[in-house]
């Protein structure tokens, strides 16, 4: 699955994925490194005191928020989609975005519909692992197709209540 990440002005591009998701039962590398949380409460402090960047994958079941600061601590976090009827992976990265503050990466993967890919870029998801079937273009154009939102949300757009004030 190609990785996309989206920029400051919805401008979006294939990226080469310097991550490897490494299994609870697999030996880390010197590579940056995508863990589970279950691995991270285990080896807390080990996986902190490396000279590497890490990431977290969390499953659609697991809140950002039992991360607590360690969250900042981590390059990326991913955010586990089962089916694209489970909307927890919305609410993780507009909790991540505004309640905690997170900067770093928020990668969206698993079943992923393209009409839902500008909806998560609004929440704060800045990258996503899509499956093939989903271009490069069709995100380009998924993420033009909304011009004017109605609701605030963690990108910061304007609303049409706020461009009629304004």
């Amino acid at each position: 699955m190609p990785l996309i990440k989206v920029g400051a002005h919805l401008d979006s591009e294939i990226a080469e994925d310097a991550f490897v998701t490494v299994a609870d039962d697999a030996p880390l590398t010197d590579a940056p490194a995508i863990v589970s949380l279950a691995r991270f409460k285990k080896e807390r402090d080990v996986l902190l005191a490396r000279n590497t960047p890490l990431g977290i994958r969390l499953k659609a079941a697991e809140n950002p928020e039992e991360l607590g600061d360690d969250v900042h601590h981590f390059a990326v976090v991913v955010l586990e989609i089962p089916t694209f009827k489970d909307g927890r992976a919305f609410s993780w990265a507009r909790i991540l975005r505004t309640r905690m503050k997170y900067r770093g990466e928020v990668r969206s993967v698993g079943h992923i519909l393209y009409d839902q890919v500008a909806l998560l870029q609004r929440v704060g998801v800045d990258a996503f692992e899509l499956p093939e079937t989903i271009t490069l273009a069709q995100v380009r154009r998924a993420l033009g197709e909304m011009k004017n939102v109605y609701q605030p949300s963690a990108d910061g757009r304007k609303t049409i209540r706020d461009l009629r004030a304004g």
